[in-house]
């Protein structure tokens, strides 16, 4: 391990050690239920290890801030899933899935969130464009004031976002 990533990886334990237990104490708070204060305090410092080490002032506030955004995240998820099975339960009883069925498209959904929200804003709105409102490439240019050929690249990327969010190889 170089030099520099032995102090990034210092600095974050640190703060882990440091406030850990202060950020499942503030996920609490907002949260029913403590296991999803832990795993979202986790996620908190994972994140930290998977991005390049910021100088951190406010240390509280910062994490504070990404378990928020973890947070938000996780009631995204939560409410697409849940408007799935509500969709599902509203169908006649011979067209309903199997549990298993749907178990593979809650994931399948919340692969395409997690890819789709891992984009910069035109790239996620050039693909829903061109997948939900089925506008082509010249429609979706003239709407995203921007190139054909931009629109392509947006697209090209949004669909390898998506692809390997849905991916479960490494």
């Amino acid at each position: 391990m170089p030099p520099a990533d032995r102090s990034a990886s210092g600095d974050i334990l640190r703060l882990y050690t440091d406030h850990h237990a202060w950020l499942v104490g503030w996920l609490r708070r907002r949260l029913d239920r403590g296991w999803l204060a832990a795993d979202l305090a986790q996620d908190t410092f994972l994140h930290l290890l998977a991005a390049p080490a910021p100088a951190i002032r406010e240390p509280r506030p910062f994490l504070a801030t990404i378990a928020r955004r973890l947070l938000a995240s996780h009631y995204r998820r939560q409410a697409l899933e849940q408007d799935y099975l509500d969709a599902l339960a509203a169908l006649p009883a011979p067209l309903q899935s199997s549990p298993e069925e749907r178990l593979l498209a809650v994931r399948a959904l919340a692969a395409l969130d997690r890819g789709l929200h891992s984009l910069p804003a035109r790239a996620r709105e050039a693909f829903l464009l061109a997948h939900l409102d089925g506008l082509d490439y010249a429609g979706i240019a003239g709407r995203l004031g921007v190139s054909v050929h931009a629109v392509k690249k947006y697209i090209v990327r949004a669909n390898q976002a998506c692809f390997f969010a849905a991916d479960p190889t490494p």
